[in-house]
């Protein structure tokens, strides 16, 4: 398995009606694979994960694991808010499938050093695949600091990977990547805004949201061929739809709607408390698409 280039988390299509859209979900994975997604992020914070029931992460789990066919890896979102359900819920993952596991502190009671030590550690020993810890403050307000980081991946087993998302990303990922093995992998997060400069840092891949994954590969592969020129110019381009979707809230119905217009899922339909777009923001987005998508 290789952690490395551009993992989309994949959005969760809602029917009218609000029950899952299994057929929508079955077309978007083509798409992401289509598109030359390297990898596929499940149940994250743009897949509303948080408003998914446990049977409906289980049924969705197993027919994307089915789907991929192990073609690229899947880094499912799992965890919980008490330790010992997170146990569960992460071996569960893994005995449906997932490649990987991407888990975000305790964020009720937020623990201390010791504590996220501790909950880290019991998760990697209920499980036999990689941990990547999700170091998203603005989300969870726990900070795990450079040097935590690195000690979970000395002192755990299966800690093998951290999605830094607490700003300024690349400078933490500069930082980080001088405290770890080689062979640690470290992602990047938050729609790709600073994807660039967190790949000249060490980051060896990014989970952006799943409607331009196109673009985020593209300038992946240049960055890989040293292309920098081309990069630029492709990040450039889709940098106005980026932009728009990291208005908090708003970024997973924007995502939706451009899928829809794409004929990639049925509706754009979102769950509470998930804020849907108003006009206004509808022509707004159309107007940042329309600059994305130009050849």
């Amino acid at each position: 398995m290789n952690l490395r280039g551009i993992f989309p988390i994949v959005v969760t299509p809602f029917a009218d009606d609000g029950s899952v859209d299994y057929e929508s979900l079955d077309r978007l994975i083509d798409h992401l694979l289509e598109q030359g997604a390297h990898g596929l992020g499940l149940f994250g914070n743009a897949s509303e994960g948080y408003t998914l029931r446990a049977s409906e992460r289980v049924a969705m789990l197993k027919r994307i694991v089915a789907r991929v066919n192990g073609r690229v890896p899947l880094v499912a979102s799992a965890g919980h808010t008490g330790t010992d359900v997170a146990c569960d819920l992460c071996r569960e993952a893994q005995d449906l499938g997932a490649s990987a596991l991407m888990v975000l502190p305790p964020y009720l009671l937020k623990p201390d050093g010791d504590g996220l030590m501790h909950y880290f550690s019991e998760i990697s020993k209920a499980v036999r695949i990689p941990i990547m810890v999700q170091d998203a403050p603005l989300m969870t307000q726990v900070a795990m600091p450079a040097p935590l980081l690195a000690r979970m991946a000395r002192e755990i087993e299966w800690v093998r990977s951290a999605k830094v998302e607490a700003p300024p990303t690349a400078p933490k990922i500069g930082a980080l990547k001088k405290l770890v093995a080689d062979d640690f992998t470290i992602f990047g997060g938050l729609n790709g805004q600073f994807l660039i400069e967190e790949f000249d840092r060490g980051a060896v891949g990014m989970m952006p949201s799943s409607d331009i994954c196109s673009t985020y590969v593209r300038v992946w592969n240049a960055l890989e061929k040293s292309d920098r020129a081309a990069a630029w110019a492709m990040f450039s381009q889709g940098l106005p739809l980026m932009r728009f979707e990291l208005q908090p809230g708003l970024g997973v119905s924007a995502a939706k709607h451009n899928l829809v217009a794409r004929g990639v899922i049925a509706s754009a339909r979102v769950r509470h408390p998930t804020s849907s777009l108003d006009a206004a923001g509808l022509a707004e987005l159309a107007a940042v698409r329309e600059l994305a998508e130009r050849e």
